[in-house]
């Protein structure tokens, strides 16, 4: 089955990843970023470029999810598959955070997925059909230890926003799920944690390895699958070992 997939955050990093594993698949994916451009010149970049869809989807602002939702009933008629990928990384000490910083991470992270889950999520439930992955993140399970508190507030509060959702659609063929990634091989972990530290940084990961951003998208698509659901509210430790339950 041919799925429309909307990847947000989709430019670079792990939503790179996650729209070219798709895209990969056959499926039409609907690429977004903060800016048009950089979703364009994603797009122009991809080797399955005829599977991509640019659009402008900048999480901050309520008015673009609006949009999004005309644009994909225009273009198809539908959307199988929201991932909730985009977010702001911040490592602030946490007697340093300021109250501007604290509101934005809350804006960007916290109330861009509320709002994505909300605004789209009843788009697909006036279809009959969906699913809905968002991006956690083991910071949000732990407290946090190479990023701020700010950052790991908004993830724990993914997780709880998307148990909300979960009930909210269950009965309406939508189902929403969670995957928590630990310390992956990506950029934003080589950001936030020096050369001079990643070794012994790796140590402290039971299985002495940075998690792989390919087995996180292969994740998103075993949960957008339509075999899936039966599965909702759920939340997927994908960490190493770094927090077990």
């Amino acid at each position: 089955m041919t799925q429309v997939v909307l990847v947000t955050g989709a430019a670079s990093g792990l939503g790179n990843v996650i729209a070219e594993y798709f895209a990969a698949l056959g499926h039409q994916v609907i690429l977004s970023a903060s800016s048009l451009e950089k979703a364009e010149n994603a797009k122009q970049n991809s080797p399955h470029a005829a599977n991509m869809f640019a659009l402008k989807l900048d999480i901050s602002v309520e008015a673009d999810f609006h949009n999004a939702v005309q644009v994909i009933e225009q273009q198809f008629s539908k959307l199988d598959v929201l991932i909730n990928n985009a977010t702001v990384t911040k490592a602030t000490p946490v007697l340093e955070i300021t109250a501007s910083d604290f509101d934005w991470i809350m804006q960007v992270n916290q109330r861009g997925t509320f709002q994505s889950c909300q605004i789209i999520g009843q788009y697909m439930a006036s279809k009959g059909y969906g699913r809905i992955i968002n991006m956690a993140s083991l910071a949000g399970q732990n407290g946090g230890t190479a990023t701020g508190a700010h950052y790991a507030a908004t993830k724990g509060a993914i997780v709880t926003l998307t148990k909300i959702f979960a009930k909210e659609f269950a009965a309406k063929g939508v189902t929403v799920n969670a995957v928590a990634p630990g310390p992956m091989e990506s950029p934003i972990v080589h950001s936030v944690v020096s050369d001079e530290k990643m070794d012994q940084f790796i140590q402290n990961i039971p299985v002495k390895a940075l998690g792989s951003m390919e087995f996180i998208a292969e994740t998103c698509a075993l949960l957008a699958s339509p075999n899936a659901n039966f599965v909702t509210g759920a939340t997927w430790d994908i960490n190493g070992g770094l927090f077990m339950r």
